[in-house]
Order: C-alpha cells, then sequence, then structure tokens
C-alpha cells in the first residue's frame, strides 16, 4: 500500500520545471489498483493523516499550502475537495471560489481578488478554479491581445514563483 509521501513523489513537481501533462495518466489508479471500495478505505486513511499533518501546519505557523483545482465546469472540483477535506479543521484550511470577476474585482488589476486570497502561514488554501483562467478565457474568446495575455502570465509567473 503506498504511503502519502509515495503518492507525493510520484506527482510532485520540482520548482522550475516545466510542467507537462501529458505525463500523467487522468485514469490513473496508483493508489488504489483500481479497486473502488480499496480506494474509498485509502481515502480515509490519507484524509485522516492529513488531518493531523494540517494541525501541525497550522500550530507551526512557519509554513503554507495553496492547492490549486482548475477544471472545466462538472468536472469534480467541488465533490473532490468535499471528500478529500471533510476531515480538516476548518480553522485551517479555506475553499476560494473564482467565477466570473465581480464588477467591483473587474475595476481592479486582474490579480487582485487572488492575492486576498492567498494562504498565511499556517492555512491551506485550496483555489476552486484560478488566476491563469482569467488569462485563458479572455484571450480564447477574444477580449484581450496577445500582448497582454503574455504581459499577465509573466506576472502570474513571477508570482507563483515567490510564494
Amino acid at each position: 500500500m503506498s504511503k502519502l509521501s509515495d503518492i507525493s513523489d510520484r506527482y510532485r513537481i520540482a520548482p522550475g520545471s516545466r510542467v507537462r501533462l501529458t505525463r500523467w495518466d487522468p485514469g490513473d489508479k496508483w493508489v488504489t489498483d483500481g479497486d473502488k471500495a480499496q480506494g474509498v478505505h485509502r481515502r480515509e486513511q490519507l484524509a485522516e493523516r492529513l488531518d493531523e499533518l494540517q494541525d501541525l501546519l497550522y500550530a507551526q505557523k512557519k509554513h503554507r499550502i495553496l492547492l490549486i483545482l482548475q477544471g472545466m465546469d462538472t468536472s469534480g472540483k467541488d465533490s473532490t475537495i468535499r471528500r478529500v477535506f471533510h476531515t480538516i479543521d476548518p480553522l485551517g484550511v479555506r475553499v476560494a471560489n473564482f467565477r466570473a470577476p465581480s464588477t467591483e474585482e473587474q475595476a481592479r488589476d486582474y490579480l487582485w481578488r487572488v492575492h486576498r486570497k492567498v494562504p498565511a502561514n499556517g492555512e491551506i488554501v485550496i483555489f476552486n478554479r484560478s488566476h491563469y483562467e482569467d488569462v485563458l478565457v479572455p484571450r480564447a474568446r477574444g477580449h484581450q491581445s496577445r500582448r497582454e495575455q503574455q504581459r499577465r502570465l509573466g506576472h502570474i509567473a513571477a508570482g507563483d514563483g515567490h510564494r
């Protein structure tokens, strides 16, 4: 049976490395060997361990975790959050939902709403969608020039390196 560290090692992306989504199979059942009952049991075991680790993170207040779930509508982001993080103390975890920007958010820099939601030390924050979408969607719909898209992606890349 895999340990939490095995899972982390398998899916970790090294800082500064390029992300290649083709590296991972979306149907991967490595943790459970494809057995659903085993998968549910394993998820519960890992959730308990995650709760213990979150308690340490919160008590020490030295580190923070930002988890970004990006996916199309109905891809399972909300249910993933509910199923994986249901055991964690709500004092140490927050979910930030990024839907279409509000009028107030549109009147400010596009990263303003993101900066307000990043985790403090000792905290886990889960972004349900993200600031990446604020760059990709307007460009795909023709509401943003390629130059503006590149400028925004540069800002995001610079910020991602400093969190």
